[in-house]
C-alpha cells in the first residue's frame, strides 16, 4: 500500500483532525483517509452538478432565442443519411 507523508502540516489542522478522529473512534490515519474520500467524492459530485447546471443554462439561452426552422428544412435523419452517403 502506498505511503503518504505530509510535511509542515499546520498544528491547528492536526488538532482538529485529531479531535475529529477521537470523536468518531478512528485513528488519525483512518480519519484522514475517510475525510479525503468524502471530500474527493463530493468534489466529483459537485463538478458533475456544476456541469449539469451549465448545460441547463446553455439550453435555456438557446430556448430563449426562439429560433424556428423553415417548413422545408430537412429532418435530422435526412441530414445524417445524406452525410453517411458522402
Amino acid at each position: 500500500m502506498p505511503l503518504l507523508q505530509v510535511r509542515d502540516f499546520p498544528q491547528d489542522l492536526y488538532e482538529l483532525l485529531s479531535r475529529r478522529a477521537e470523536e468518531e473512534n478512528r485513528s488519525i490515519t483512518q480519519q484522514t483517509i475517510y475525510m479525503l474520500k468524502m471530500m474527493l467524492n463530493n468534489n466529483v459530485e459537485l463538478s458533475s452538478i456544476k456541469k449539469k447546471e451549465e448545460r441547463k443554462m446553455l439550453l435555456d439561452k438557446i430556448s430563449a432565442l426562439n429560433l424556428h426552422l423553415p417548413k422545408d428544412a430537412p429532418s435530422a435523419a435526412e441530414l445524417i443519411r445524406e452525410d453517411r452517403e458522402r
